[in-house]
């Protein structure tokens, strides 16, 4: 599919993912009149009425709105995010296949594994058993929209795909908030102690858990070769295919930063998932995509930007 003459519509374009999408968008020549932006203050995607407005004239949808957090926010709020983001998804698909919309794009997430799916993850697994229970209603929310997408896709011919996006990172990511996911928060983390000459920094857990990351510039890629090329039924996971342990993770973000202080580990608070780490095969063979940025490239990049702002307020 084309983008050349399609209105679409972007959703969650001030979060973070979102940005990034529309920054993809005009640099692959499309305008910014094709382009709707629904914000959250004035657009309530969790209003059947507001979606079946906001989806009028539209060609194609890329949903990459979401209601998200760390851990601890998932384990606080699990009610909030299961009800935001499934209402946020059944309005807004139910909208777009009632208005003729072409093509539904869906970024679902890592979080609907099983909690013990073998690794790396495969596409086929997705539905073997329940998510991890720290973030067990955010996952099944994300299941629902990729259960509906298959569902309007058999009974209405629906197009409507969905992705399983890793971890993602980078510039503007939430640094300070409840909602910060571990990259952030280690950032300020580190960043604070630095200036603040403190002695150790405490991180959550026993270090022992992997992540897979991806920088979001390549995750908006991957969305726009997903949106363009990709048209089946079955859901693709999008990853840079690389694994690395959360005590790994702090000691290069501790080096990059120059915090030289000691690390202590509150074993106390949840690991979450054991591992994650995503087979990458499919997307590579149906979208052509492989992460261009490397862990270290993208640290560097998210930590220059996290000071640029902290120096610029």
């Amino acid at each position: 599919m084309s983008f050349e003459g399609k209105n679409i519509l972007l959703t969650g374009s001030s979060g973070f993912l979102g940005p990034r999408i529309l920054t993809e968008l005009q640099a692959r020549g499309v305008s910014p009149k094709q382009i709707k932006l629904p914000r959250s203050h004035d657009s309530d995607l969790r209003d059947a009425r507001v979606c079946a407005d906001i989806v009028k004239g539209v060609d194609i949808v890329i949903h990459a709105a979401a209601h998200v957090g760390g851990i601890e926010y998932n384990k606080t709020h699990p009610g909030t995010l299961l009800y935001d983001n499934t209402a946020m998804t059944l309005n807004l698909m139910e909208a777009a296949r009632r208005a003729g919309v072409s093509k539904f794009v869906g970024v679902g997430s890592v979080c609907e594994y099983p909690a013990f799916a073998p690794v790396p993850f495969v596409e086929s697994d997705v539905w073997n058993g329940f998510p991890e229970p720290s973030n067990g209603a955010y996952g099944i929310a994300k299941r629902m929209m990729l259960a509906q997408g298959q569902a309007y896709r058999d009974e209405f011919g629906f197009n409507a795909i969905h992705l399983l996006m890793i971890n993602l990172y980078g510039p503007g990511d939430h640094f300070t908030s409840e909602r910060s996911h571990v990259i952030a928060a280690l950032i300020h983390k580190f960043v604070t102690a630095k200036e603040q000459k403190q002695d150790s920094v405490t991180v959550w857990g026993t270090g022992k858990a992997t992540r897979e990351f991806l920088y979001v510039d390549d995750a908006a890629d991957a969305v726009l070769r997903a949106t363009e090329l990709y048209n089946d039924r079955e859901p693709m996971n999008i990853g840079s295919g690389h694994e690395i342990s959360i005590r790994d993770l702090a000691d290069m973000l501790k080096e990059i930063i120059g915090y030289s202080g000691e690390l202590l580990w509150d074993t106390s608070k949840p690991d979450g998932q054991l591992r994650r780490q995503l087979d990458v095969s499919l997307a590579k063979e149906k979208i052509d995509f492989t992460a261009h940025t490397s862990l270290r490239e993208g640290l560097e990049l998210t930590v220059a930007d996290f000071l640029k702002r902290r120096v610029a307020s």
